[in-house]
């Protein structure tokens, strides 16, 4: 797919029908024959290009979604379509020191330091190895929303400590790379209006899934698990949505498989070692009744410093310690990750007055809903609901987060509150949702984000979006979904 045509004087013209923030079909502020137009209409729609990025906490790539929003005015739907998706590699030269780090939890400020502008490098060539991969000219993207890598997320701090959310990859540094206005640091953006930093995808699971009459959830695994319950209309709809983070998602997973291949493999293919090993019960069920987190009533959110290597390897111990081989020890694991999801239906819904048994269907996404051991589990466990892949949504279910970062970009740009969950620990509206390290277009960007809407001093949050065209360039989620 081509965003660029490159002309025989150097300038460049957009394809066919993009039009950038201005909305009138120029570009840095020029017309169609090179000379500026320095008229403004009073009030002008939203049209942009936004790249989205999420490096998981399992560190297994960096995703990167290209999108394009529109809206006509701050009422009428917001407009999204997905233009190109695909998944970076992390450069072993970063993985390796960052998840020894995180194991090891001993550094010096120094080495901290320069991790942040080492992890800022990272992201800023994946951006130009994405552009360069996919004919994109980076000047074509008005912003980017990086989540960065999370090194650390202090969500429910213990007396004494601060809540806090450290996630690396200086803006700055992949704006020079760049040339790209970027918007990053979205949880500490959340905690500094009095909420845990995590989830963050309420916004994009709420505009996907929201429905007249059924009861929905978004079941996200990455490396963590979390859920979003998305109400019809009828009960509330997105402004009831609750969500939290259920525990361990491919974490646990991803540890064991690295131990018993010598690091040669990084994640259960397709679940096969899984389905190769008998399930420990015992010890799946001790885990999961014991666990503080996991017995914890939401709100709440966790990160690797709750289900990180050594809390896996401590399973791998009782494991082998039970006699279990390596599919053994990789069942009882994958168990401990699809069971506690359905704890977590069961126990704490009704808290919400939520009855489980209406939920009507379940959403798949992140790389763990590629595991058929864990879609069998929920479908023995859930018979009432239909287990479904966020696919169907016309977003790919690997793309959710990244595409989520895009338009939290956009939010934060447009100072526009996005939807808040009614478990948060705070309501309060945030329109001051990232950090933003300004790009080479920064004040064209800027002129225009402030003329959609112009005049007024707050902007209404999104509550419905439409999906313009499915995307269909990147691997279905479909085995073993209804």
């Amino acid at each position: 797919m081509t965003f660029e045509l490159s002309l025989s004087n150097g300038t460049h013209s957009p394809p066919d029908g993009h039009r950038l923030f201005n909305g009138q079909g120029q570009k840095n502020g020029m017309i169609a024959n090179g000379i500026a137009d320095l008229r403004q209409p009073a009030s002008k729609p939203l049209d942009c290009i936004i790249l989205g990025m999420n490096s998981g906490t399992a560190m297994d790539g960096i995703d990167c979604a290209l999108v394009r929003y529109r809206q006509e005015s701050p009422e009428k739907p917001l407009h999204m379509e997905l233009l190109k998706y695909d998944e970076m590699p992390v450069p072993q030269w970063i993985k390796k020191p960052v998840l020894t780090m995180l194991r090891e939890t001993q550094t010096t400020p120094s080495l901290m330091s320069q991790l942040n502008v080492k992890l800022g490098i990272m992201f800023g060539e994946a951006v130009m190895q994405f552009c360069a991969k996919h004919d994109v000219a980076p000047r074509d993207i008005d912003l980017i929303g990086s989540h960065g890598q999370t090194i650390w997320l202090l969500s429910m701090p213990e007396v004494g400590e601060t809540r806090s959310a450290f996630c690396l990859g200086e803006g700055t540094v992949i704006s020079a790379i760049t040339g790209i206005t970027t918007v990053t640091d979205f949880r500490m953006a959340e905690q500094a209006v009095g909420r845990q930093g995590a989830p963050l995808v309420a916004l994009i699971d709420g505009l996907l899934l929201r429905h007249p009459t059924k009861w929905r959830i978004c079941q996200n695994i990455g490396g963590i698990a979390n859920l979003c319950v998305i109400p019809p209309d009828s009960e509330g709809g997105l402004d009831a949505m609750v969500d939290w983070d259920c525990g361990p998602g491919n974490m646990f997973i991803d540890n064991a498989m690295r131990y018993f291949t010598d690091g040669t493999m990084e994640y259960d293919k397709d679940g096969e070692w899984s389905a190769r090993g008998t399930v420990h019960q015992a010890i799946v069920d001790k885990f999961l009744d014991t666990h503080k987190y996991c017995n914890h009533k939401p709100p709440k959110t966790t990160g690797r410093e709750t289900f990180g290597d050594n809390e896996g390897q401590a399973i791998i111990d009782d494991c082998l310690a039970a006699g279990c081989n390596k599919y053994d020890t990789l069942a009882t694991i994958t168990r401990i990750t699809a069971q506690n999801m359905v704890k977590q239906y069961r126990q704490f819904l009704p808290s919400f007055n939520i009855d489980v048994d209406k939920i009507s269907e379940i959403y798949m996404c992140g790389g763990g809903a590629r595991n058929p051991s864990i879609i069998r589990y929920l479908k023995e466990q859930l018979p009432l609901a239909k287990i479904r892949a966020l696919d169907e949504t016309g977003v790919p279910s690997d793309a959710k987060e990244a595409v989520s970062f895009a338009q939290q970009g956009l939010e934060a740009v447009l100072g526009r509150a996005a939807l808040v969950p009614i478990n948060s620990d705070s309501l309060m509206p945030n329109t001051i949702s990232g950090k933003i390290a300004p790009g080479l277009r920064w004040r064209e960007v800027m002129r225009d984000a402030m003329a959609f809407g112009e005049g007024r001093t707050s902007l209404p949050t999104v509550k419905e979006m439409v999906v313009d065209k499915p995307y269909n360039g990147w691997k279905v989620m479909q085995d073993g979904f209804e």
